[in-house]
């Protein structure tokens, strides 16, 4: 799935530069959701079968996981592959690319500013990153029980800004340390790659799982309505336990980025 994940992306991104330049950042969003619905509706299918079949909540909870970590994997797979293109890739497509995620991260940036500059706590940007980080959480699963594999949109577009964010971050260190060492060699090129992943991804990782969990169990809702299965007890067990579970991981997430990233990464 990592693999098919770095080729959806690429994929995508090389199609969308050459078919429609200007408006390259969005559709290459598209094109990789397109590749990947097959799989991610296949996927839902075989889950909602899951809670007809078993009555036990625990072995539920087992199954679910697998396709989590299969759902991670796609995921890491299309970020590395956005990643490799933002580093790699001449200026000329870069800009054309990623100019609205680009656009998107200094929203944020300015945001952040906004709050720290405002005299606030970290508990209040703690409170604020969560309460941002549950809108995310609820359109996913507005878009999974409106279009049943709809919230593989949000997360393909958390992908592609979550590595414009971080080719950004190692694009800054290589350039730091050309100026310092007049060159760039391999091994400070490696801990910049490095330093950039795991900034955003120490938090990120719970935030991607949330959202596919919430996603998860919208798909498996809106899947149960077609098939007239809604009123089984365990699917909404399973479905409640799911949301719950999205909702903690947003929590610790959120308590990561706050006070954990900043002592490891400054």
């Amino acid at each position: 799935m990592f693999i098919a994940g770095v080729i959806y992306a690429l994929v995508g991104l090389i199609l969308s530069y050459f078919v429609f330049k200007e408006v390259a950042a969005i559709l290459m969003v598209f094109l990789v959701v397109i590749a990947v619905l097959p799989l991610f509706y296949t996927t839902i299918q075989n889950e909602e079968k899951l809670d007809l079949r078993y009555t036990q909540e625990s072995r539920l909870l087992k199954e679910h996981g697998k396709v989590l970590s299969y759902l991670l994997f796609l995921f890491l797979g299309i970020t590395i592959a956005f990643v490799i293109a933002y580093i790699f890739f001449p200026s000329i497509v870069v800009s054309s690319v990623f100019s609205l995620q680009e656009r998107a991260i200094l929203n944020v940036n300015d945001n952040i500013r906004g709050m720290l500059t405002g005299g606030i706590t970290r508990f209040d940007v703690f409170v604020r990153i969560l309460i941002n980080n549950i809108k995310v959480l609820f359109f996913c699963l507005i878009f999974s029980l409106l279009y049943g594999t709809g919230a593989i949109f949000i997360l393909t577009w958390n992908a592609s800004v979550i590595a414009t964010a971080i080719g950004a971050v190692v694009k800054k260190e290589i350039a730091q340390t050309a100026v310092a060492a007049g060159l760039i060699n391999f091994s400070s090129y490696f801990s910049a790659t490095a330093f950039g992943f795991f900034r955003y991804m120490t938090h990120g990782i719970f935030e991607i799982t949330a959202y596919f969990v919430m996603g998860l169990a919208g798909g498996i809702v809106s899947i149960a309505v077609i098939r007239h299965n809604l009123n089984k007890d365990q699917l909404v067990i399973d479905v409640l336990d799911l949301v719950f579970i999205s909702l903690g991981l947003l929590v610790v997430a959120a308590i990561t980025e706050v006070y954990i990233t900043p002592l490891l990464f400054g």
